[in-house]
């Protein structure tokens, strides 16, 4: 049918041909950005991760989690605790631990069931409900211990050579809560959209690429359902520039 409609609808009156100008067409994308700026994002879990070095104690850290809708990270896999400890976290905020040897607080905590030379006890998930299933080994005991202390604070030791790193040494420590660390935040993969805007469940956005007239639901942390624009062409204008974040506008170069 494609010469019927051609014929119909492309003649003009005095039966020329109407031409029709698009700047961009339609191609297929690839959403590599799932995580706001900053964050690092794994796709084994479809997560996303941040280390913040202002240093706050283990509760303070916990809020400040909650607030970008997140929690103190846990693992869920060796996988997962591997990708973390290759990373290379941005360093540039005063840290609270030597450079080589850096410590985080991470969502879990040690329950100290006998005080005994070995300080018996068990690791448990901070967060009652998680689907967690990595528990740490045996801590490194933190210095700053009291003796009322029933419940100590995990704190995963990463090292920043990258010989160190690549091969995944690590350490556990359980520490005084009250203490200040480092931290790290998890939470789901999101919709970042084109203006690094988080967006949330079910909202349309333009996700971060090179196309600015995509428009996408977000479900599940990924755009779905997309449409684009086509635009057509600037009037009058030779020489233009489309500006790569808003649909369908230009600036003319002509003089």
């Amino acid at each position: 049918g494609k010469e019927n409609v051609d014929s119909r609808h492309n003649r003009g009156r005095g039966g020329e041909t109407t031409r029709f100008h698009t700047v961009n067409v339609a191609q297929p994308v690839r959403f590599s950005r799932k995580c706001p700026t900053g964050w690092h994002h794994y796709e084994g879990t479809a997560s996303c991760y941040r280390v913040y070095l202002n240093g706050e104690n283990y509760w303070d850290a916990v809020q400040t989690c909650q607030r970008v809708n997140g929690s103190l990270a846990t693992f869920t896999a060796d996988q997962e605790l591997r990708f973390i400890l290759a990373q290379e976290w941005d360093l540039e905020e005063k840290t609270f631990v030597r450079k080589d040897q850096r410590r985080f607080w991470v969502g879990y905590q040690y329950v100290i069931t006998s005080r005994n030379h070995s300080l018996e006890g068990h690791w448990e998930v901070a967060y009652k409900g998680s689907s967690e299933v990595f528990l740490p080994p045996d801590p490194i005991f933190g210095t700053a211990m009291s003796e009322k202390e029933n419940v100590l604070c995990a704190q995963l030791q990463c090292f920043h050579f990258p010989t160190l790193r690549h091969h995944g040494l690590h350490s556990w420590y359980a520490e005084n809560c009250y203490e200040k660390s480092s931290f790290l935040c998890k939470r789901s993969q999101t919709c970042v959209d084109i203006k690094d805007n988080i967006v949330d469940e079910g909202y349309y956005f333009t996700p971060k690429g090179n196309d600015p007239c995509l428009s996408c639901t977000c479900h599940n942390g990924e755009p779905e359902m997309c449409v684009a624009a086509l635009c057509e062409r600037p009037q009058g204008c030779q020489q233009y520039r489309k500006d790569p974040k808003e649909c369908c506008k230009f600036t003319c170069l002509d003089p």
